[in-house]
């Protein structure tokens, strides 16, 4: 038997991925980045690039998620912001699709 068949690996969650999409988002609908593209690739990488350039913030149970509510706001949430508009400028200015 696997690990992944004995543990439930689902409950393991990187609360930076919540905070990089919920900025990703925020983000691109501000009016200055309209012109964006917005196709599953390019949000994908914005959203990869972001999350490259983190520290991952792990949770594994109830507990650890209340204990994130601390990263969506202070320094953390500072870093996810700049690291989210360096991926849509990066990104934007250079998709990976046709």
């Amino acid at each position: 038997m696997t690990f992944k068949d004995k543990y439930n690996f689902d409950i393991l969650v990187n609360e930076a991925e919540n905070l990089v999409i919920d900025e990703l988002e925020k983000q691109l609908e501000e009016e200055n980045n309209k012109d964006i593209c917005k196709c599953e690739d390019c949000i994908l990488d914005m959203a990869a690039f972001a999350l490259n350039h983190l520290v991952p913030k792990y949770m594994a149970s109830y507990t650890g998620r209340i204990y994130a509510l601390q990263y969506q706001e202070g320094q953390y949430k500072k870093e996810v912001t700049e690291n989210v508009k360096k991926a849509i400028k990066k990104i934007s200015s250079n998709p990976a699709h046709g």
